[in-house]
């Protein structure tokens, strides 16, 4: 109750108190390492009308039970780690990998750019938001181009609700971006859930969906679609009870 308090008093905060915070793009959103390519370069553009202090960081990333879970790590190196950029002007991040790649799957980490807001002005009573943006870092195996196998199951849990599971049986990632189900001959799906959701090798993941059609029934099959970073997915999963 105290945490939930004290949230709604930060949105308070927030909408009755102006907001400063920086602006800055990232270009690649995506960084891909490999036994050939070992390091790699970001653009980073402040976007903003002020000068913007920006520091980067690089945790290891794994997942437990379809969750994230992140942790220290000295085997990416990002130089430089903090930066002052102008406004209008660009920086340069180099990501370097410092461990050999795995022998067969790929490895995984999440990279971080995060705002250092400058010390607020004199009177200023407002809310200062920094900026924090994450992205994934991947590095191949060096056995060759690691790819996903996705198997997919679904289960009707209850009248109107599917859970529909995605494990990925592959040595390397796949992201969802969203999937839908249908019965045989309809053009509209009977369920669907939109996000952007990775599966790491070795991992699964669960969507609940809510169906709109009362007639979907235990041992039915269905149509799923599902569009990911390893291209479009079609194949037809049987309902179990």
């Amino acid at each position: 109750m105290k945490a939930a308090k004290a949230v709604l008093l930060a949105l308070f905060w927030a909408l009755a108190h102006p907001a400063l915070g920086g602006s800055f793009e990232v270009n690649p959103i995506r960084v891909q390492l490999s036994p050939a390519a070992r390091s790699a370069a970001l653009t980073v553009r402040n976007t903003g009308a002020e000068a913007v202090v920006v520091q980067v960081s690089v945790q290891a990333w794994a997942q437990q039970r379809g969750e994230d879970v992140l942790s220290p790590t000295n085997e990416v190196l990002v130089s430089p780690p903090i930066a002052t950029i102008p406004a209008g002007s660009e920086q340069i991040v180099r990501v370097g990998l410092r461990r050999a790649p795995d022998e067969k799957q790929e490895l995984s980490y999440r990279l971080f750019l995060q705002e250092v807001p400058p010390p607020p002005k004199p009177g200023f009573q407002g809310l200062q938001v920094a900026l924090r943006i994450g992205l994934p870092v991947f590095v191949q195996p060096r056995g060759g181009p690691a790819k996903p196998l996705p198997v997919w199951d679904a289960r009707l849990v209850e009248p109107g609700t599917i859970s529909l599971r995605l494990r990925n049986d592959g040595n390397a990632h796949i992201q969802v971006s969203d999937v839908a189900m249908f019965v045989s001959g309809n053009k509209e799906p009977v369920a669907s859930q939109a996000s952007l959701t990775y599966v790491l090798p070795g991992q699964s993941r669960a969507w609940q969906l809510k169906t709109r059609d009362a007639g979907v029934k235990a041992s039915q099959r269905l149509l799923l679609k599902a569009s990911t970073d390893a291209g479009s997915i079609e194949t037809g999963v049987d309902l179990a009870p």
